[in-house]
């Protein structure tokens, strides 16, 4: 991570830039530096970027699901003062994001989702290794790139750590049955909110058709493909990613 992390409250979050808010959301198991080139580029064009730890493994097991992400996301940006607020998510921080717009659209300008869940989330728990299987962790997190030597020691050894973790364990699990649960297919259609949808064309964890649902489901929606790209587009390929992204903000005038 190349920026500093700030402690106000019970709440903890980068803030880099100034200008119209974009709120990251990362994912189940996505770092704060895996956004290190959207947080540089966008927060020198004229936009704040704020990224908050989100209370994966913090919040009791009742709580730990994606609605309770999406109020935690509310009162954040409550305790940021903020207003029309755009919001990027990746995988779970996707789904996260479009809960929170389904709930409250009036704090929401705009919504970028790239591999989110929220309509196909087989990937998010079935077979995800329960024990210390080192190797089969360490394939599964290549899984997520298109190139596999972007999954480096540190990232698989993190995965590792996680599914050794009783604690950890347990709520990534309740979360993958949340996601399940809290299916967005039928409420897609009702959110008019302007979505950018960005993916890779070689995600497993969230294939194309993914993608094409999305973009099927929401009334105001953009898809636009990355090639050699797997799961973390904004990762993988963040020059791209960012030129996209920002090419679609002027479209839009945001």
């Amino acid at each position: 991570m190349t920026h500093d992390l700030k402690k106000e409250g019970k709440y903890s979050y980068i803030e880099v830039g100034e200008g119209t808010p974009i709120i990251v959301l990362h994912g189940l198991m996505g770092g704060l530096s895996n956004f290190d080139g959207v947080t540089a580029y966008f927060s020198q064009n004229g936009y704040k970027v704020i990224i908050p730890e989100l209370p994966i493994y913090g919040l009791s097991l009742p709580k730990t699901n994606v609605k309770s992400f999406a109020k935690y996301l509310y009162d954040f940006i409550e305790f940021k003062g903020l207003e029309n607020v755009i919001l990027l998510g990746n995988s779970l921080g996707g789904h996260i994001g479009l809960y929170h717009t389904k709930l409250y659209p009036e704090k929401v300008k705009a919504l970028i989702i790239t591999g989110s869940s929220g309509l196909y989330e087989s990937a998010m728990g079935d077979s995800y290794p329960k024990r210390s299987d080192y190797e089969l962790i360490k394939k599964k997190a290549q899984d997520v790139f298109y190139d596999p030597e972007i999954a480096t020691k540190e990232i698989v050894d993190e995965v590792y750590d996680t599914v050794n973790d009783r604690h950890r364990l347990i709520r990534t699990i309740t979360i993958a049955k949340s996601a399940i649960r809290h299916n967005m297919g039928k409420e897609l259609p009702n959110m008019h909110t302007p979505t950018c949808i960005i993916w890779g064309k070689n995600d497993l964890v969230t294939p194309p058709e993914v993608a094409e649902e999305f973009n099927t489901l929401l009334p105001d929606s953009d898809l636009f493909w990355i090639d050699k790209c797997g799961h973390a587009a904004m990762m993988e390929h963040p020059d791209p990613f960012n030129d996209i992204l920002h090419d679609w903000f002027k479209s839009r005038e945001f």
